[in-house]
């Protein structure tokens, strides 16, 4: 059989991964594909050093390889929207199939995307836009295919778990650990995707899409960010017996689907509790299988390219029977089916909320009563001894589950007390158990 010939487009991180890996392992790749893989044409603006470019034939102009009547798949791997996306439709228009590792691109225009590739017949993969190498986007479409799946709930960012783990193990401030995540690579000097939730928030929607059967809906999904946790929330919440992670949740509820990214509480029995560092895992709760988890690198060169590579040989196999490839998005384009996604005011969570107040008699009490007239019932609470020479008491509690727009209306009324001072910190928690 003729060999499948590839083009790569950018060659940061991840494309000089993925070259690499195409070279050094072509003989096993061909061993298991029945035909070789070549790279036909590079498209860069500069070289990397970390790639032998000697034999290889480059060019700065990236849409050159995207018009390259030689190449059948074009990899897309410069990152970004407006040019990327102008890039793989172009590469589509020109017949050639696409393997991309970018989330912001799918999660914001994949339903533009998958549209145009399926009226020129030809594949879009994207098992590396998620998780790094883990292949949980196959896991999810294919393998769990005879499943209705229920919950998704992810640690999708390895920069917030790193902070977050470093803050809970040694007691360290979000910022100077944020800084030593940026000294070390895992952040970007403007850490803002990662922190806030963003760069989650683009993984989750694709889970969500291929788990549900829905439209990309990147837009509708809550995000909320690390920067206001503090080692004492993470060191009162091992207390009681939870880890703090954050986590994207997508869950099936009878009234829509909740799509959200936020710090949660969940009990350090659970196996993704005890994720730590850089890494990523993804669990999913399904009907037949229950729930099953996937760990491993979320970034890294090679991590990422051994989910790319994998995406080009599954694409080569099927270059010469498209018709049996599974849909991009799991289910038949038309059984995708526009479930609404939830409101954050409408999902329910318990919550461990943190507040300082004056430590004299009557304080709890006004408290415990704006959360009793809105049907909030607490858990537990926990007041810390004032220090002395200090006027107002750590306070801690954990509620039962309740609307989140209840939540909303007893937090803005405690924090309308004159014995509670400034903001009271809320955390959702989650027990995953279905």
């Amino acid at each position: 059989m003729k060999p499948v010939k590839v083009g790569i487009c950018g060659l940061g991180t991840v494309g000089s991964g993925t070259f690499n890996v195409l070279q050094r392992n072509a003989e096993e790749i061909a061993r298991r594909l029945g035909r070789e893989l070549v790279i036909e044409q590079v498209g860069a603006r500069r070289d990397n050093p970390a790639c032998d470019l000697s034999k290889t034939n480059i060019t700065r102009d990236i849409f050159e390889v995207a018009k390259n009547p030689a190449i059948d798949i074009v990899v897309e791997l410069i990152g970004g929207y407006d040019t990327a996306k102008e890039l793989v439709l172009t590469a589509i228009q020109h017949g050639k199939h696409v393997v991309t590792a970018n989330k912001a691109l799918i999660a914001e225009y994949g339903n533009e995307i998958f549209a145009a590739a399926a009226e020129k017949g030809v594949i879009v993969a994207y098992e590396a836009a998620v998780a790094g190498g883990i292949p949980v986007i196959k896991a999810i479409r294919e393998g769990l295919a005879a499943n209705r799946i229920n919950t998704i709930a992810g640690i999708i960012n390895g920069t917030g778990n790193f902070i977050l783990t470093a803050m809970a193990k040694e007691k360290r401030e979000f910022a100077d650990v944020l800084a030593e995540a940026q000294a070390l690579g895992y952040a970007e000097a403007d850490p803002t995707f990662d922190v806030e939730g963003v760069d989650a928030a683009h993984k989750l929607t694709i889970l969500a899409s291929i788990a549900f059967g829905v439209p990309l809906q990147f837009k509708s999904a809550y995000t909320e960010g690390i920067s206001q946790i503090t080692p004492e929330d993470l060191a009162h919440a091992r207390e009681l017996g939870y880890q703090i992670k954050h986590l994207g949740i997508a869950r099936r509820k009878p009234d829509g689907i909740e799509l959200r990214v936020h710090p949660t509480l969940i009990p350090d029995t659970k196996l993704i509790a005890k994720v730590d560092g850089v890494m990523n895992a993804v669990m999913v709760d399904a009907d037949a299988v229950g729930p099953t988890m996937y760990y491993g690198p979320g970034a890294g060169a090679e991590p990422t390219a051994s989910a790319v590579v994998a995406d080009i040989i599954d694409v080569a196999r099927s270059i010469d029977s498209v018709s049996s490839v599974v849909a991009p998005l799991a289910f038949h384009p038309e059984a995708i089916d526009d479930t609404k996604i939830l409101s954050i005011d409408d999902v329910e969570s318990a919550y461990y909320l943190r507040m300082k107040a004056v430590d004299h008699p009557g304080v709890m009490a006004n408290i415990t009563r704006i959360l009793s007239d809105l049907n909030i019932n607490i858990e537990a609470i926990n007041q810390k001894e004032v220090p002395e020479g200090e006027q107002f008491a750590d306070i801690f509690m954990l509620t039962r589950k309740v609307r989140e727009k209840d939540m909303n209306a007893a937090i803005t009324a405690i924090q309308a007390l004159a014995d509670v001072s400034g903001e009271v910190v809320t955390i959702r928690m989650d027990h995953l158990d279905h």
